[in-house]
């Protein structure tokens, strides 16, 4: 039985979304000079991508793009971060991924980045889902959604044609 695909966000939707969570950022570290942006690869560094951008574009803020590499089907081992420690202590930390599903590879992703001291850290995705495993949450959200456990919310970043799809 072939299961039907839903569009949840389209390119301009995604758009918005990242334009908002950008401000929204913005907002909380108004204060600080610097902010680093450390995306969990591959959707969640093109979206801090993104975020740097437009950080840039309205703000003052020195944004560093951190890529955060784990494996997300057993990301309970080895997370490697394209920064050393040293380049992130006592600053403000954004953790960026996608989709937030059962919460497992954002709370190892906050885990790793706990051994370090940090001024502040936040969480940021584009598509929170409400069936965590793990009491996580993101700071920031592009949208939120109540789906079925059998459902998957994929996002997909294509030149001019972004998609968040339910499938």
């Amino acid at each position: 039985m072939k299961t039907a695909v839903q569009t949840i966000l389209n390119h301009e939707d995604i758009q918005n979304k990242i334009r908002r969570i950008a401000y929204q950022i913005y907002e909380s570290n108004v204060d600080e000079q610097e902010i680093i942006l450390a995306g969990i690869t591959l959707n969640g560094y093109v979206i801090a991508e993104r975020l740097k951008a437009i950080l840039e574009e309205v703000s003052d803020l020195n944004c560093t793009l951190c890529k955060v590499t784990m494996n997300k089907m057993a990301p309970q081992g080895t997370v490697e971060t394209s920064l050393e420690s040293k380049d992130y202590q006592d600053k403000s930390l954004v953790l960026i991924d996608d989709v937030l599903n059962s919460g497992t590879t954002l709370i190892y992703g906050v885990k790793h980045f706990l051994d370090v001291p940090l001024k502040k850290f936040k969480t940021a995705v584009l598509v929170n889902r409400n069936h965590k495993k793990y009491p996580v949450k993101a700071d920031f959200k592009g949208i939120s959604l109540s789906t079925s456990l059998q459902e998957r919310v994929k996002v997909r970043f294509k030149p001019g044609n972004d998609s968040a799809v339910l499938e």
